[in-house]
């Protein structure tokens, strides 16, 4: 069994892709960041940088073992099952790329897009358009790179799984993906998949205000600091 600390954001619904697409029994373990779910000693333990999503897996290959961070819980259970990722170096790598793409570009830039357009309290312009025009070239490379293959890396794999949620939020951006049309075919392909069905049905009644946040979820979600989750951290480590 599987235990999959959750909260329902694009990180999140990486990993429920996975484990539906790949059959695995998980227990889903709500981790409300909006109320500092994430900050608590025991989710700290797993999860050093108080984050989700985190996996413990108690019937690992070694034992039981837990795991941070989307794209290293995506590796892991590709490996686990063998499955969404190729086994011979040239396609594997083709993947690996294509997710490391997604982590270092297209989910913190949609990301900061995100947070300035729809839930910063000031309204910066410059951000605005900065991380907006960066969205747009993300697409524009996406849309590029399906002119002559049906997904990221050719077969549907953990590289689509890790970027589809971001894509999905287009709407919520105020972009749309009509100048996109192959990211659009794309996209349209994965929602149709019996388990994105099933994956974004986790947690979805869990929303508060719509999906934004109130005063209560915005400091727990945009003022953190070192000094503010320092204790947490402490007694994760058996420190205090």
């Amino acid at each position: 069994m599987i235990d999959l600390y959750f909260w329902p954001t694009p990180n999140g619904w990486k990993i429920a892709l996975m484990l539906e697409e790949c059959g695995l029994a998980y227990n889903v373990v709500k981790t409300d960041i909006g109320r500092g779910g994430q900050f608590k000693p025991e989710f700290i333990a797993i999860s050093r940088n108080n984050k989700i999503p985190a996996i413990v897996d108690h019937a690992g290959r070694d034992g039981p073992i837990s795991v941070f961070e989307s794209g290293a819980i995506l590796l892991y259970l590709a490996e686990k099952t063998g499955r969404f990722i190729p086994r011979d170096t040239h396609g594997r790598y083709d993947v690996i790329q294509w997710l490391f793409w997604q982590m270092a570009n297209l989910g913190p830039m949609a990301g900061q897009f995100g947070y300035f357009r729809n839930y910063s309290k000031e309204k910066i312009p410059a951000a605005i358009e900065r991380y907006g025009n960066e969205y747009d070239r993300l697409l524009g490379v996406m849309n590029s790179r399906l002119q002559d293959r049906d997904y990221l890396a050719g077969d549907y794999s953990i590289a689509d799984m890790a970027a589809m949620p971001w894509v999905r939020a287009h709407d919520r951006m105020g972009v749309s993906l009509e100048q996109f049309p192959r990211v659009q075919r794309w996209l349209n392909a994965i929602v149709a998949r019996p388990a994105t069905t099933r994956a974004y049905e986790v947690g979805v009644d869990w929303f508060r205000n719509g999906g934004k946040p109130d005063e209560e979820s915005r400091k727990n979600l945009f003022n953190q600091s070192a000094s503010s989750v320092g204790e947490a951290i402490k007694k994760a480590a058996g420190d205090a």
